[in-house]
C-alpha cells in the first residue's frame, strides 16, 4: 500500500506510534539532547510545549527537483528547532518563534489543502520536536483523504528511538549533515558530538527508506536524500561526510550539495563565517564528492 503510512493507519498500528511519541514528551527525549522536560507541562530546550507550532505553509518550487517536481512541495514550516545554528538563514522561525500555535485538526487541515493543490509530497520542515503532534495530525489526515508521501526535512540532528517510531510514516528523509568534524557542530550549532550523532540517524534512515526512488517523471516517491551546505574556510569539514555517506551509507545516495550560504544572523559578527563561500571552494566540494565514489551528488546554488 503506498504511501506506506496507509497500511500502519488501517492496521490501527499508527495510534500505538502516538501513544509512545508523546510518552517520549513526559521526560522529552524526542531529540538527542534529552532535557527530559515534561513538554506537556514546559517547554523543553526547543522551546517548544505541548502545542504545535507553525510558521508556514504552502507549494514550494525551490526545493531539489526530485523534491518539488513540476507541482511543487507542499512544506509546513514549524517553529523552534533543537539546533542553534549561528549561521541560521530562517533564524526569525527557528530562534525567535514567529509562528502560530494551531490545533492538530488544522495541521491536518494543512496537509489536506496542499495536497487538494497538487503538492508532490508532505514536506515536514524542521519537524523533530514535533513528532508526537505530526503523527496524530496525521491521523487525523489520512481520515479526511491523504495519501500523498512525507517528507521529513530535518537538520540530521535526530534520535534514533524517535526514528523507529516513524517507520512505515516517512517515505523520503531529507537530513542535512552540517558536519563532519568533533568540534563545529558544538561551537556553531550548540550541538555536542553532532557528527556521530547524525551519522547514527542517517543510518536508521537509509535502513527504512533506501537509496532514493525516483518515478517515470523523476519525482522522489520513497529513499533518503542528503543535503550537505559547504561552508566557508572548510568549516564544514565536506571530506569526512562524504566520505561516510559514501562509504557507510551507499555510493548512490542522493547528495545535493549546497552553494548558497551567506553570513546570517550570529555569523555576521564571526570573523571565520563571515562571508559567502569562493567558487574554487565550492569546486573542491564538488571534487571530493567524485573522488571518494559518490555517484548521485549534484548542484544546488
Amino acid at each position: 500500500m503506498y504511501p506506506s503510512y496507509l497500511k500502519l493507519y488501517k492496521s490501527g498500528e499508527l495510534k500505538k506510534r502516538i501513544k509512545r511519541a508523546y510518552g517520549l514528551m513526559e521526560s522529552c527525549r524526542i531529540c538527542p539532547r534529552n532535557c527530559r522536560v515534561n513538554r506537556r507541562e514546559k517547554k523543553g530546550y526547543c522551546r517548544a510545549g505541548l502545542k504545535v507550532s507553525v510558521s508556514s505553509f504552502h507549494l514550494h518550487f525551490g526545493e531539489e527537483p526530485p523534491i518539488s517536481g513540476y507541482r511543487g512541495s507542499g512544506t509546513i514550516f514549524f517553529t523552534y528547532c533543537n539546533l542553534r545554528c549561528v549561521f541560521c538563514q530562517n533564524y526569525p522561525i527557528s530562534h525567535l518563534g514567529n509562528g502560530n500555535e494551531i490545533s492538530p485538526e488544522r495541521l491536518s487541515d494543512m496537509m489536506i489543502v496542499l495536497q487538494k493543490k497538487g503538492a508532490h509530497n508532505i514536506n515536514l520542515v524542521t519537524p523533530t520536536h514535533f513528532v508526537p503532534q505530526i503523527l496524530f495530525s496525521l491521523d487525523l489526515a489520512i481520515e479526511k483523504g491523504l495519501q500523498i508521501p512525507l517528507v521529513y526535512n530535518c537538520g540530521g540532528y535526530e534520535s534514533v528511538e524517535t526514528l523507529k517510531l516513524l517507520e512505515e510514516v516517512v517515505d523520503i528523509y531529507m537530513p542535512d549533515i552540517k558536519y563532519g568534524g568533533r568540534k563545529e557542530g558544538e561551537k556553531y550549532s550548540s550541538a555536542p558530538n553532532y557528527f556521530e550523532v547524525a551519522k547514527k540517524a542517517v543510518k536508521e534512515m537509509h535502513r527504512q527508506v533506501g537509496n532514493l526512488k525516483l518515478n517515470k517523471e523523476g519525482i522522489a516517491k520513497r529513499g533518503l536524500l542528503v543535503r550537505h551546505l559547504i561552508l566557508p574556510n572548510g568549516l564544514a569539514e565536506t571530506k569526512n561526510v562524504f566520505n561516510f555517506v559514501a562509504k557507510e551509507i551507499s555510493p548512490q545516495t542522493y547528495v545535493s550539495i549546497m552553494s548558497q550560504y551567506f553570513p546570517a544572523y550570529k555569523a555576521l559578527y564571526i570573523e571565520e563565517l563571515n562571508r559567502k563561500i569562493t567558487l574554487k571552494e565550492y569546486n573542491q566540494a564538488l571534487k571530493i564528492a567524485e573522488e571518494v565514489g559518490l555517484e548521485n551528488g549534484w548542484r544546488q546554488d
